[in-house]
């Protein structure tokens, strides 16, 4: 199932803006308040739909993060996916999501369907947790960060997570009916 617009609007959770209401933003807007009333997430903290901008081969492309954590330095520090479909094959697209991010890598990345999540610490791609509690509460985030300082990058794996990032969310969804599009 890829994002389809309901040519409606909803009212965005965390900036109280109408917004275009798709087959995805209620979940988004569900995850949003889960991170702020149920795990303690300050609202100001977090940014929705946040593009990952990416180049191959000349031309860019875009795989959206629907909801991103900031500490803080202003540092995106944990990225949340929502997918419609199992959460743990989308582990290596969130890690190469995670280590592109724009202003710099973020340490830690987790997708979730709402019913399932997996967290993964970006440096190795290894997965910390299963479950929705995979999605820690705000201190504990923040003692995992601690714990699992974000990648550094060379020029070179730079290049390879574009081209696993391109393969994932591009190729493999099909272009701009999936999470990536040409931009």
């Amino acid at each position: 199932m890829h994002e389809t617009s309901f040519n409606r609007t909803i009212r965005d959770y965390l900036t109280g803006e109408d917004l275009d209401e798709t087959t995805y933003e209620e979940f988004r807007q569900a995850l949003a308040k889960m991170l702020v009333e149920e795990r303690g997430y300050p609202k100001d903290r977090l940014k929705s739909k946040v593009a990952v901008v990416f180049p191959i081969d000349g031309r860019d492309y875009a795989r959206v993060v629907d909801l991103v954590a900031y500490g803080d330095d202003g540092q995106a520090i944990f990225l949340l996916f929502f997918v419609a479909g199992t959460p743990s094959t989308f582990d290596r697209e969130i890690v190469s999501a995670a280590r592109l991010f724009p202003g710099g890598p973020a340490p830690l990345a987790a997708v979730t369907d709402t019913k399932d999540a997996v967290l993964q610490e970006t440096a190795t791609g290894t997965c910390l947790a299963a479950g929705m509690e995979a999605v820690p509460r705000w201190e504990r985030l923040l003692e995992l960060v601690r714990k699992h300082p974000a990648p550094d990058m060379t020029e070179a794996r730079i290049e390879k997570e574009r081209r696993i990032l391109f393969a994932y969310s591009e190729y493999l969804q099909g272009g701009c009916g999936g999470s990536a599009c040409p931009l």
